[in-house]
């Protein structure tokens, strides 16, 4: 991977993923020791309830602050985001997160579409998206909406996912920069975060 391929104004790096994707993540965590100049943010696909599991796991795999995201918080450096149940996961200008309930998107609440969507409309050539495994075609629209913005998009290698067909389905309709294993989304993150 050469140096200036890497995006190094990144503002927010955003992960999604569906069925899998959980087993990537906690790989990933462990290894990441701070956050120095952007904030990560994950959405998965969840059960629709207020449960907090996934954030107090992720809690116990990271020294990193995690933050269950709430309708108007600030996003931050330095601190990991997790997309709630039952809620699309926006982001607004000035760099705040905002939470919606509109109809499902893939079948999913929260969408990753969405999200990257979004996230893509505000911080254009500061964001990298990363797609993880699934096993539905939700994250595809939403890369191309990183890529058309000037992003950087990072699609997880299939022979790597637990469930293949959604980073297959990314692959075959966008051009991602990088198509990586696990370790090679740990490597990469950590080059960014230098």
């Amino acid at each position: 991977m050469e140096e200036d391929q890497i995006t190094p104004k990144c503002s927010v790096v955003i992960i999604g993923g569906s069925a899998g994707s959980l087993n990537a993540i906690l790989r990933i965590l462990p290894d990441v020791p701070v956050l120095n100049s952007f904030a990560l943010v994950i959405v998965v696909h969840r059960r629709s309830t207020d449960d907090l599991t996934l954030e107090e796991l992720l809690k116990l795999k990271t020294k990193i602050t995690v933050k269950a995201v709430e309708d108007k918080m600030p996003l931050l450096p330095g601190f990991i985001y997790i997309a709630p149940s039952n809620y699309h996961l926006l982001f607004e200008k000035d760099d705040f997160l905002a939470l919606d309930t509109s109809e499902k998107v893939n079948y999913s609440r929260p969408s990753i579409d969405v999200s990257f969507e979004s996230a893509a409309e505000i911080y254009g050539d500061r964001l990298v998206g990363i797609l993880l495994s699934g096993s539905n075609s939700d994250g595809t629209d939403g890369l191309k909406a990183i890529h058309n913005a000037g992003g950087l998009i990072i699609v997880q290698d299939p022979a790597s996912a637990d469930m293949p067909f959604m980073p297959n389905n990314a692959i075959i309709n966008t051009t991602p920069d990088f198509i990586l294993d696990v370790e090679g989304i740990l490597k990469f993150i950590l080059s960014v975060n230098k």
